[in-house]
């Protein structure tokens, strides 16, 4: 076993292969670690697109919505930006 070792780490081929793995696994500038940081962003980004393409959907349908209906658009209006007709007065609670 240990003329096994030996031949390993005397031989000049293996002991350059073996620098040169150890080199690209941990201490290249795109390691191992570095990947799988570099992966695990690229989920949570592709998590957020799909997140924030949804709500476009959904800002998209009460778009359509509000612009095809007048009276959503006027309740959407008082609720939201508290606008009000000039003979109104306008009163805010907090709850």
């Amino acid at each position: 076993m240990w003329r096994r070792l030996s031949k390993f780490t005397t031989n000049p081929y293996y002991l350059l292969t073996g620098i040169f793995l150890v080199w690209i696994l941990f201490f290249d500038s795109e390691d191992l670690i570095t990947q799988y940081q570099l992966s695990q962003k690229l989920k949570k980004l592709k998590d957020e697109k799909r997140y924030y393409l949804e709500q476009i959907e959904i800002v998209k349908k009460d778009r359509e919505e509000l612009m095809s209906n007048e009276e959503l658009l006027e309740k959407f209006a008082r609720e939201k930006y508290l606008m009000k007709k000039p003979t109104e007065d306008l009163y805010i609670v907090e709850e």
